[in-house]
């Protein structure tokens, strides 16, 4: 249920930074816009827990947006914001607010934010997110970043 509910979050990310669709109203779209298809799997159907999560992800994003993007920024070697693949931006932003500010262990967040990069982006998206994950990770384990502790 968590990756899907950080994949819906991917989308109203994804929706803010290409559209230049405030937060709020992507949120809004993303979560009035069920494919049929997939309202017939249930494994597709969030439940409450699984939104409030996905809205939690976004509004933390939000409140967070200049530390996350500094974070990035000084993590991602070689690369801009405006060279990077849409997509892969709004993979790194989720999934780096989740390792700075949720207690998610690293582990899982990051394998989930690699397979949505990869289900989403280009050919090199999930090596690339998992590269810069790694870095970003690194870091905060040698202390250049803070982060939450993590739950077990």
């Amino acid at each position: 249920m968590r990756r899907k509910a950080r994949e819906l979050a991917f989308k109203v990310l994804f929706e803010h930074a290409v559209g230049g669709v405030p937060l709020e109203a992507a949120w809004q779209h993303a979560t009035q816009e069920v494919e049929p298809e997939e309202a017939d799997q249930e494994a597709d159907v969030l439940d409450r827990e699984g939104l409030l999560f996905a809205q939690r992800l976004v509004q933390g994003y939000a409140a967070q947006e200049q530390t996350v993007n500094e974070a990035l920024a000084s993590t991602i070697e070689g690369w801009s914001f405006s060279q990077m693949a849409k997509t892969d931006l709004a993979v790194l932003r989720l999934a780096t607010y989740e390792m700075l500010f949720e207690p998610t262990p690293y582990a899982p967040l990051i394998e989930v934010a690699v397979k949505i990069a990869k289900r989403y982006g280009g050919e090199d998206s999930g090596r690339f997110v998992n590269g810069v994950l790694a870095r970003l990770l690194k870091r905060i384990e040698a202390g250049e970043l803070s982060a939450v502790a993590k739950s077990d």
